[in-house]
């Protein structure tokens, strides 16, 4: 009888259990808070730092860098996702874009097209495929963006085909997009842009990655060919400690037509330790040089040739909860920046603090 009864149950206890599993919704839900104050003791009399920053960009006063709603949804070959987005990361980095479209963090579909391998097709606005830094705060090691993932694309539109290997070991995708950070096309250019990522993890400590981009950013009257590659490795040195190396490289036509052509390039450096548990630290070296201007104009003799360093200071206060603070020094060739009496002069200081909760 006791065996009866214990096979009944186990029974039950199954049935209920894949019951379950069968109703558990395809929806999730999603969302991020991340408030800031960022001081400039250069003293910007319109409170906006250097407009080559567009995250954590407004000086001496509280406000919001990134709010965001997201939801998901996912089963074994479909997946999409929505999400809307208020801030001034979405006032200064989108303000390119049209009405509503300012507000829109990601919205795409996804189809798996394989059944005997991870091989998708994703359609809609996307994050960027290139560098190691996101809009999310709390995914990067530092609290305000490097100099080269604030002067890369943070989202694109486009179609993207993605595989990854069965081991988990390579991924590579390729994509078909609207542009250079763009969610709708440059008036009067028809040009197809296009791009590519191939990522290796040779073990759980190691992070390969190799991005790249092509494209034209004007109208096809005044077309330049721009390409573009951005390169990073993170690794995981100990327990408690990473290193996250990147260089970006890029080059543009001078003009249209033309031979010649005008390069960019930014090497960095962070590295990060964490001490304990809710504590981390990290340390930035970086260096941004664009003589000709293609992506940061200064209408100055060397153009923007910029060295940075930084310190932060993490606490995470629950699981979901982290406080952090940041000094920041840059130093440029030119005089690029303003000092507190609004003269010119080579260098910018500037700390900034933030507190975010994901949800």
């Amino acid at each position: 009888m006791k065996k009866i009864i214990l096979t009944a149950l186990i029974a039950f206890g199954y049935s209920n259990l894949h019951a379950q599993e069968e109703s558990k919704s395809p929806l999730t839900f999603s969302g991020y808070v991340d408030a800031y104050y960022s001081y400039d003791f250069g003293k910007p009399e319109n409170h906006t730092r250097p407009n080559f920053f567009y995250s954590y960009n407004k000086s001496n006063e509280v406000n919001l860098n990134l709010g965001m709603a997201k939801v998901n949804y996912s089963k074994e070959n479909i997946r999409g996702n929505f999400a809307l987005m208020a801030g001034t990361y979405a006032e200064y980095n989108m303000s390119a874009e049209q009405g509503l479209l300012k507000n829109v963090y990601e919205a795409n579909v996804g189809v798996k097209i394989s059944k005997s391998h991870n091989l998708w097709i994703d359609a809609g606005i996307m994050p960027s495929h290139i560098g190691f830094e996101s809009a999310i705060g709390k995914d990067c090691q530092t609290l305000t963006r490097s100099i080269m993932a604030e002067n890369s694309p943070y989202y694109e539109t486009g179609v993207k085909i993605g595989y990854t290997s069965e081991s988990g070991k390579w991924y590579l995708a390729g994509m078909y997009l609207n542009g250079w950070q763009r969610i709708e096309k440059v008036k009067g250019n028809q040009t197809p842009a296009f791009g590519t990522q191939v990522t290796y993890k040779p073990s759980d400590r190691v992070v390969l990655n190799w991005s790249t981009y092509v494209g034209n950013e004007q109208p096809d009257i005044d077309k330049k060919w721009r390409y573009f590659n951005n390169f990073y490795g993170q690794f995981k040195i100990t327990e408690k400690t990473n290193v996250t190396a990147g260089f970006d490289i890029g080059s543009q036509q001078s003009a249209k037509n033309s031979n010649k052509y005008d390069t960019w390039f930014s090497p960095v450096l962070i590295l990060q330790y964490k001490p304990v548990d809710k504590i981390q630290l990290a340390v930035r070296g970086e260096y941004y040089s664009d003589e000709k201007g293609v992506i940061i104009a200064t209408e100055t003799p060397n153009g923007f040739k910029t060295y940075g360093f930084s310190a932060n200071f993490d606490y995470l206060v629950t699981d979901n909860v982290m406080f952090r603070i940041e000094a920041r020094n840059l130093s440029s060739k030119d005089e690029i920046f303003t000092n507190k009496d609004n003269l010119p002069t080579d260098t910018n200081t500037f700390v900034t603090t933030s507190l975010a909760i994901s949800f």
